[in-house]
């Protein structure tokens, strides 16, 4: 009986990765793990250079979510250089960052995370993509997700010079004015995203809510995790993914912190595993108990089923609606369901497109006052934004001459990285008894990672130094005979931060 199940390469997200699940004599699993091979350094080459060139650089991490990125880059350099953006700035800014979650939420559901439902968690796997849901659904409805997203991202092109890699947020705020034109397209297109959304969650609700089997598999216990939730809210802690404080909330949905992103540091460590070039944050109160969940667990989760969880509600009226609908139908408040997270996409794209609707209403939008000079001297900023797949901190020093002499980049996926491996984990020892696991079995645990949408080019990005290598050397039946070491990470603290 075979000792070793490897799923190689995983599908369906940013980045790379494996997964290898250890099966015990009697075929059933012992442990699994989600190792992450590729290693980058944006946090080390970023260093030297010009603090004013990382909203051009840091979006070139990532070609799924390079606005996030660029967001988080300019807010920080309105930290870093003490300037406060114009009125204007500040919504031409969140006008775009609305149109950017709103689209990325689309390609998530229908592109990535999607199929396992519309199609089919057990459906051949040539079948579970964009081309299995077109076939399912019909071409009509997929021709109108093709519209709405390039609707979405031609707007965010004209608005920043570039949908991929933008050059639209300074310190202090943005390059250009939002023109009459360009308003009035986003005035007439933003009723069209409104009603998109609200198909996208009637699909989820005939194709989802209403298959019995379907809804079994979002409930199920070895999907479910009783962890913290971390997200960001605004003045009246509603959703909010431009700015605002960030918001901690227990397993029992009870408020534990809520604190200004410049304080993060005294709230949240990085644990390391020597088998994953991903680090592991956790709340340094409770602490680093293990990849466990519970209110004695320091690990939270981040991403959109986070972000409701941790907000009062969301921000505009019809996704209100939908959050009460979410919790009515889930048993209330909060929901632990992992696959639950994709229904929760769905509602953060409806508030997106009606913040776009109001947004490009209000009468400051075409302010030509978009810039406020940074005057002060650099020295520290740190700034967030709520990426699609969860909270995203930028944090810089510099000398006195604004040249970068350190840099952290605490992505969303970094933050998920323990519960991904509790959910892998959970889901394995489920789904995979007496060593059988056909094609079928083998995505559902890959589906307790699609549900967090990772992205494993932001999460690898820290180490420095040479290449860490583990090699061990193993007789025929798996015994470990040595284990050989090659620069690995320093070791931890006894609570497990660096």
């Amino acid at each position: 009986m075979t000792r070793r199940i490897t799923i190689d390469p995983i599908t369906r997200l940013e980045g790379h990765g494996k997964i290898e699940i250890l099966l015990d004599d009697q075929g059933d699993v012992a442990d699994a793990y989600l190792q992450i091979p590729e290693l980058r350094g944006f946090e080390r080459f970023c260093q030297g250079r010009p603090a004013e060139e990382m909203p051009r650089i840091t979006p070139r991490i990532c070609g799924v979510c390079p606005t996030a990125h660029h967001m988080a880059s300019a807010r920080t350099l309105d930290d870093l250089y003490g300037v406060e953006p114009p009125l204007a700035a500040h919504k031409v800014r969140e006008l775009l960052y609305n149109l950017f979650m709103f689209e990325d939420h689309v390609l998530h559901f229908f592109f990535l995370g999607g199929p396992d439902f519309i199609v089919g968690p057990d459906a051949p796997a040539a079948q579970r993509n964009i081309l299995g849901v077109v076939d399912k659904v019909g071409a009509d409805v997929g021709r109108r997700v093709i519209a709405a997203r390039k609707e979405a991202r031609q707007i965010i092109e004209a608005m920043a010079g570039k949908v991929i890699h933008p050059v639209f947020g300074l310190a202090g705020g943005v390059s250009k004015p939002l023109d009459a034109e360009l308003a009035e397209r986003i005035r007439k297109s933003s009723t069209e995203l409104i009603d998109f959304a609200g198909f996208a969650l009637q699909a989820f609700h005939d194709i989802v809510l209403e298959n019995k089997a379907y809804v079994d598999t979002v409930l199920a216990e070895h999907f479910t995790h009783r962890t913290h939730y971390m997200g960001l809210v605004d003045a009246d802690k509603k959703v909010n993914f431009y700015r605002g404080k960030l918001r901690v909330v227990d397993p029992e949905g009870t408020e534990v912190l809520h604190f200004e992103v410049r304080d993060y540091l005294e709230y949240v460590a990085e644990h390391v595993e020597p088998w994953s070039y991903v680090k592991f944050p956790f709340l340094r109160k409770p602490g680093w108990k293990g990849f466990e969940d519970g209110a004695d667990s320091g690990v939270f989760r981040v991403a959109p089923l986070a972000r409701l969880n941790a907000s009062e509600g969301m921000a505009t009226p019809r996704a209100q609606e939908h959050y009460e609908a979410f919790y009515d139908t889930l048993g209330g408040k909060p929901v632990h369901h992992t696959l639950a997270t994709h229904w929760a996409r769905l509602i953060e794209a409806l508030q997106a497109a009606e913040a776009v609707h109001a947004l490009a209403r209000d009468p400051a939008i075409e302010d030509p006052h978009v810039r406020e000079l940074p005057e002060a001297e650099p020295g520290e900023g740190i700034g967030v934004v709520e990426a699609p797949r969860g909270t995203l901190i930028h944090h810089y020093r510099t000398d006195e001459k604004g040249m970068l002499t350190f840099v952290n980049l605490l992505v969303a996926t970094v933050h998920n990285a323990a519960p991904i491996q509790m959910s892998i984990r959970k889901a394995a020892k489920e789904v995979i008894r007496g060593g059988k696991a056909d094609e079928g079995v083998l995505n559902m645990v890959e589906m307790a990672f699609r549900a967090y949408d990772p992205c494993h080019a932001c999460a690898t990005h820290a180490l420095p130094g040479e290449m860490p290598l583990v090699v061990n050397i193993r007789s025929a039946d798996g015994e470990l005979l040595q284990s050989l070491h090659r620069g690995l990470p320093a070791a931890c603290s006894d609570d497990g931060a660096f």
